[in-house]
């Protein structure tokens, strides 16, 4: 257990911040599955602009890899380009 009040700060600020990205890693993953599942061209690219805003800002807020993010809208566009 923490012994000085700055510590006890700490724990509940590290909770706090490990339940917000939780969510948001968690909110980008299930969006690049529904993505993942489309069979619409024209869908995927209406989707595409928005799933990578979504991954860019997951990355800009250091909650995963800039690299991953990188890989992640990589291969959502080739997946969207891909599909007839």
């Amino acid at each position: 257990m923490a012994n000085h009040k700055s510590a006890l700060k700490r724990i509940r600020q590290s909770e706090a911040r490990k339940m917000y990205n939780r969510y948001y890693a968690k909110t980008m993953r299930n969006a690049v599955r529904k993505f993942r599942k489309l069979t619409d061209k024209k869908e995927a690219e209406e989707q595409l602009p928005k799933l990578t805003s979504m991954i860019d800002k997951v990355a800009k807020r250091g909650i995963i890899h800039k690299n991953k993010a990188g890989n992640l809208k990589s291969k959502a566009a080739k997946f969207a380009h891909h599909l007839s």
